[in-house]
């Protein structure tokens, strides 16, 4: 008969999690760098007092449960998706709150675990604290809303149920085609409750991270399509960065001549100043990425999920000609735009691919119009970089400014509204981990706790959050972890009075910036004057080091005076909210009001219709 141990459902979890690596390549890492935790009703009996006890799991402490969520998310992109956090709650408004955490990590395929109370399994007094009681039946609470929005959901009802889904669980966090939230939701009474465990499920265990190879008759369909290409785009996704394979990437464009364009995710995929390299593209794409795009007769995916958003990609490939080929990890990334499908690992599938393509260049001049893009795109992000635009300096005067003093490793870390339009079109990427945006769920509040995941999973690198005034209002009290775990981050506080992206879209619908302005509101239902919020102050009051720069040589200066501190720095300074940048894009397909009385909305309208006609399905 095995050995066993007698420990709380909470405990074997804790000893479980703190025995779990992943391995890719032979390197091997711990899959869980500790615990996020608030406590309350639900978990500060089970899973609280088995942290206590279990120091080899490093329990760390949020101020909120979304926030904690996403430090996990910054930290498993960083890592590339090879480790993360676990996080646990109380049952009720604790739960609740993650769900939109576990929403962010899922659209952007990052593994996080999460461990939220729960309802007695016992029911012998209901309705608990925080109990929803829902009328579909006793068996449901408010954890359910986490069904959706996880890749993997249990409710562990009796101690020896979690041996099973705690294998179960690490499966799908440990594959990068399956891989997002992984909730396991624990009744606060079984939590407590004794189980004689087998020995083994506490053994050490090690992961692999598998690199899939392209099965054959794919990649020859494959090379198929490509060498019958003139005018071939490749399009970079986060895959490409997660497979760590910008090198193949590099050494693929340079033996083919194929031009890259990089989506949100994939940017940094190559260094900005390769002539190969198009930046952006899409909605807040270059004017050579997108350009390129119109003409392609055959576009290469890797690792992009073709986000519409992120690629424009119903809109902007009017080639009618033009094909698509995927490499993707999963499978229903592969075959989205009708596409030729490869199944497979990035970085894999890009060195045979470059093997097979041995000879085969696209037409010289194809090549030399993506040189001619990258330099004339330098020059326009160097004028908006040098606007000199006063009193107030620009948004893209601020981008420039860090850009400036950021080093090559150094990371830029956004989430919201107009400033991660503006960065992925002018920030300057020299490291393919420079650049970190959560735009899959574009999600407010992202920005500070992402850094802090940023910064844990590398500490040698500085991370600058950028966050304009709305965004940071939705987590500011990330900083008080921060500064409670001593994690150096640099706050860009963009104080802009608004939201400024979703008013420039409100203006461009017809609807005139309604309900965008952080502004009194008159009896009339109309715009007073500003709020008189300080945000700087707020900041100080949280315990961070506040800076405010009025003019961009006094933020060049700022800048330099925070990569001198050691804890955190807020540095704040005012922008002109209505000075934007102008340089490229493209349509994107938001819906305008088909009858209206605004004279605006109509001709809004009247625009939407005849852009709408350019978009196409893939069939």
């Amino acid at each position: 008969m095995s050995a066993t141990r007698r420990l709380t459902m909470a405990q074997a979890l804790v000893e479980f999690l703190a025995n779990q690596h992943s391995e890719r390549d032979g390197r091997e890492q711990r899959l869980f760098a500790g615990c996020f935790g608030i406590f309350g009703h639900g978990n500060v009996a089970g899973i609280g007092q088995a942290l206590r006890q279990h120091p080899a799991l490093p329990y760390h402490m949020a101020r909120n449960e979304q926030s904690m969520v996403h430090i996990a998310s910054g930290y498993a992109k960083h890592r590339n998706r090879l480790a993360t956090f676990a996080c646990t709650s109380s049952i009720g408004p604790g739960a609740t709150n993650m769900v939109t955490g576990a929403a962010t990590a899922t659209v952007n395929r990052l593994p996080v675990l999460l461990l939220p109370g729960d309802i007695f399994a016992s029911r012998v007094a209901p309705p608990v604290l925080q109990q929803q009681e829902p009328a579909t039946g006793p068996d449901a609470s408010a954890n359910d809303a986490f069904r959706p929005v996880s890749r993997y959901f249990d409710r562990i009802n009796r101690p020896d149920q979690l041996p099973g889904s705690l294998l179960e669980a690490m499966r799908v966090l440990t594959d990068p085609a399956e891989t997002g939230a992984v909730t396991l939701a624990l009744p606060q009474d079984v939590q407590t409750e004794a189980f004689d465990y087998p020995e083994e499920l506490f053994e050490r265990r090690v992961w692999h991270v598998a690199r899939p190879v392209p099965e054959p008759a794919a990649l020859a369909r494959a090379l198929e399509v490509l060498r019958g290409a003139r005018r071939p785009l490749i399009v970079a996704g986060g895959g490409v960065i997660y497979s760590e394979a910008t090198g193949a990437l590099a050494a693929l464009a340079e033996a083919t001549g194929i031009p890259v364009a990089e989506t949100y995710a994939g940017k940094g995929s190559m260094p900005y100043d390769h002539p190969s390299s198009l930046g952006a593209i899409g909605v807040t794409g270059t004017d050579g990425a997108n350009a390129m795009a119109r003409e392609a007769d055959v576009v290469l995916g890797i690792g992009t999920r073709w986000a519409d958003f992120a690629t424009a990609s119903h809109s902007i490939f009017t080639n009618p000609e033009v094909r698509f080929v995927n490499v993707n990890v999963a499978p229903v990334d592969a075959f989205k735009h009708a596409a030729t499908p490869v199944v497979a690992d990035a970085r894999q599938a890009l060195e045979d691919l470059t093997e097979a393509l041995a000879g085969w260049t696209a037409d010289e001049d194809w090549r030399q119009a993506a040189a001619g893009h990258n330099r004339d795109w330098d020059a326009k992000v160097e004028r908006v970089y040098r606007a000199g635009h006063g009193p107030l300096p620009s948004q893209g005067e601020v981008i420039g400014a860090v850009n400036d003093a950021a080093e090559p490793r150094d990371v830029v870390v956004c989430a919201a509204g107009s400033m991660p339009g503006d960065l992925h079109k002018l920030w300057r990427t020299r490291d393919p981990k420079q650049f970190h945006l959560e735009y899959g769920n574009s999600c407010m509040g992202y920005e500070i706790p992402g850094a802090i995941g940023i910064r844990l999973a590398d500490p040698d690198r500085e991370v600058f959050a950028m966050v304009g005034d709305a965004g940071y209002l939705m987590s500011p009290g990330e900083l008080v972890t921060a500064v409670a775990e001593r994690v150096k981050i640099i706050v860009v506080l963009v104080q802009n009075h608004g939201y400024a992206s979703i008013g420039s879209l409100s203006e461009a619908s017809g609807n005139g910036r309604f309900g965008t302005r952080f502004r009194y509101r008159e009896a009339d239902g109309g715009d007073g004057e500003v709020l008189p919020v300080d945000l700087a102050a707020n900041a100080a009051s949280l315990g961070a080091k506040v800076l405010t720069p009025r003019t961009v040589g006094e933020l060049a200066d700022a800048l330099k005076e925070a990569r001198e501190a050691d804890g955190p720095v807020v540095v704040h300074v005012e922008t002109d909210p209505l000075h934007y940048v102008t340089i490229g894009g493209a349509w994107w397909d938001v819906a305008v009001a088909e009858v209206s009385a605004s004279e605006d909305v109509r001709r809004a309208r009247a625009g939407y219709e005849q852009s709408k006609q350019n978009q196409r399905p893939y069939l």
